[in-house]
């Protein structure tokens, strides 16, 4: 199985932008249409399973600062744009973004999806409520790039999407659970907080630690997609 590492991931990334001149929101953009097509079949599959929790389903995205939250700002548009009813939900401040991310968290408002806030400790817990009605959390939060320890509040929020999930709701990680470093399969800091997906929609290839031994307690079902960068980018 082909796997990427951390800079293997960042390499694609730029090779697809500076041999080919795909620009890098086009990436994005690919990324998220394609992830929320897979989530668009994870509630079917699930509908066929159990009931959803309301009369239709419901999906939540928590959104971080980076190119991880971009993408699940794709997500919710798409998800949005195809009759499913979507929450956005922001841990890091859409103005401190910058770049792609920035753009798709800007559509989402002009939109009126939100998104919102959950900055705080006091934030997280008044938005419980909200995310326990979701049938689907999706994991934007970290992405590729993380390592070493997780910045509270996020770990917070970790640890009440793992809750969520051990009260019945299905987790979603876009590219790598977050708190997971994608080169070791485990938690960036000793002890440190991970979400543990039930699926994990990762873009390109899997990365190199989701094939080691219990990677597969946070990854869960791990399923590749890609970013419309040519398939030889990055292949030596």
């Amino acid at each position: 199985m082909r796997s990427l590492t951390r800079a293997q991931s960042r390499d694609i990334d730029r090779l697809a932008t500076e041999q080919y001149g795909i620009p890098s929101i086009v990436l994005m953009e690919n990324a998220g249409r394609n992830a929320a097509d897979i989530i668009i079949d994870l509630i079917e599959e699930i509908a066929e399973e159990h009931y959803f929790k309301a009369d239709e389903p419901r999906v939540a995205i928590l959104c971080g600062g980076g190119n991880n939250g971009g993408d699940g700002y794709v997500i919710a548009r798409h998800l949005y744009n195809a009759g499913v009813e979507v929450a956005a939900f922001a841990v890091v401040h859409p103005e401190k973004l910058t770049g792609d991310a920035a753009v798709m968290a800007n559509i989402i408002r002009k939109m009126d999806m939100g998104p919102e806030l959950m900055l705080d400790a006091a934030a997280i817990q008044e938005r419980r409520g909200e995310l326990s009605e979701a049938d689907i959390l999706v994991d934007a939060i970290l992405g590729t790039g993380f390592s070493g320890a997780m910045r509270e509040p996020l770990g917070e929020v970790v640890t009440l999407i793992n809750t969520l999930r051990e009260d019945g709701a299905t987790v979603v990680s876009i590219d790598v659970p977050s708190g997971v470093d994608c080169d070791t399969g485990r938690p960036g800091a000793a002890g440190g907080a991970a979400v543990e997906a039930d699926v994990t929609v990762t873009f390109v290839a899997a990365k190199a630690g989701f094939i080691k031994a219990g990677a597969d307690r946070y990854t869960g079902k791990v399923v590749v997609t890609d970013i419309g960068a040519p398939p030889e980018v990055g292949a030596e």
